[in-house]
């Protein structure tokens, strides 16, 4: 099954989150398929861009967002 789901970039105590359509048996680090977005919660107000054209393709295809992403993708204002 294909996620659409975060992966942790950055350094110990500085997460930064690359969101990426990958199978859902690669590690969660490992390896995707395409990425889609960024994430950075360090930043106040938190940082987020997500190409929709991308996203909306991919879940037509039977992508499914992991519970993060959505909540995420709501927020950037892209309609799922």
């Amino acid at each position: 099954m294909v996620k659409i789901r975060l992966r942790r970039d950055g350094a110990k105590k500085a997460p930064y989150y690359t969101i990426v359509v990958a199978d859902s048996r690669y590690p969660a680090d490992g390896r995707f398929i395409e990425k889609v977005g960024t994430y950075n919660p360090m930043v106040e107000p938190a940082d987020i861009k997500i190409d929709g054209e991308k996203v909306q393709e991919w879940i037509k295809k039977g992508a499914k967002p992991t519970d993060t992403v959505s909540a995420l993708i709501k927020k950037a204002g892209v309609e799922l």
